[in-house]
């Protein structure tokens, strides 16, 4: 996708981190807009300071975990804008702790957010785009997820969203073949950002009530809260740059997307052990100050 001038995108998690930066490239670079997010008050914000940048924007609570409401955000754009060129399947969530301690019910808000909203975004849009396509021989689509580096890495204290983000990785890759293989007109790309400066961290502000949590959080969940949060706040690449970074390389046509190109020495020695046959490594080998503060903080809390 080389233009983005009078496209449209539509952006889900638009009022607030890589969402909301998302948009602010994107109303630059003269897209017409369409944010979705669960929390009302941040997305009439976002929507308020947009249009008084000039930029066309509409928005839609939504909550991905719902087709149908993912299917309403579709139609609204529609409507609205006449076809949808860019997706950002950005919508997150995220919760720690040993993996045995998460409830059914983290299950099933982790992977209903950062999985089925990316299934859900993917099925809908995906044939809507082909649809504009086939009536549009000039027509240029991109779709990106917003996966993270713990797609592709299984830090320990992590393990439900290690999952939901490996299940984008793959979605996407195969997204990408599909595309591939009918030579669409539709570029897909998948973002891994790794600690940067955002409100995932605190994602539990939003967390609807028929997933509420159903105990007190354990000594892992805590300490994994914690050291997310410490690692979260001290992130040197910003969400901005992060934005910057994804709309070049949907320009260039670039599937992998990073922040930290650095991190990937560990999917290095992950894949040596997986070739390999070998057991897997210490993540914490390089860092075992990091695992011992995490061991004190369990301990600690328990």
């Amino acid at each position: 996708m080389k233009t983005f001038r009078d496209k449209v995108a539509v952006i889900t998690g638009g009022a607030s981190g890589l969402g909301r930066e998302f948009a602010n490239v994107a109303a630059r670079e003269g897209m017409k807009l369409v944010l979705a997010d669960v929390q009302r008050d941040a997305l009439d914000r976002a929507v308020e300071e947009l249009k008084a940048q000039g930029a066309s924007v509409i928005s839609a609570l939504c909550d991905v975990r719902k087709g149908e409401q993912v299917q309403a955000l579709a139609d609204a754009a529609v409507a609205e804008f006449g076809a949808v060129h860019l997706l950002f399947n950005n919508a997150g969530v995220g919760s720690g702790g040993l993996i045995w301690e998460n409830t059914e019910a983290d299950w099933e808000w982790v992977m209903g957010v950062n999985v089925w909203g990316v299934i859900h975004g993917v099925r809908i849009f995906t044939k809507l785009m082909l649809a504009a396509a086939g009536k549009d021989a000039a027509f240029e689509g991109h779709i990106v997820n917003t996966a993270s580096m713990a797609g592709l890495l299984n830090a320990p204290a992590m393990g439900v969203y290690n999952v939901s983000k490996h299940a984008v990785v793959s979605l996407s890759e195969t997204l990408y073949q599909d595309l591939q293989l009918v030579g669409a007109p539709i570029g897909a790309s998948v973002l891994c950002p790794y600690f940067v400066p955002t409100g995932i961290s605190q994602s539990h502000r939003n967390r609807p009530e028929d997933v509420g949590m159903t105990a007190r959080p354990t000594a892992s969940q805590l300490a994994a809260q914690a050291m997310t949060d410490k690692a979260v706040s001290s992130g040197k690449v910003s969400a901005q740059d992060v934005a910057e970074l994804t709309f070049k390389a949907i320009a260039d046509g670039q599937f992998y997307i990073y922040s930290h190109p650095g991190a990937l020495a560990g999917v290095q020695e992950r894949m040596q052990h997986i070739v390999a046959g070998t057991n897997p490594g210490d993540p914490y080998a390089a860092t075992p100050h990091v695992r011992e503060a995490l061991r004190s903080m369990m301990k600690l809390t328990g």
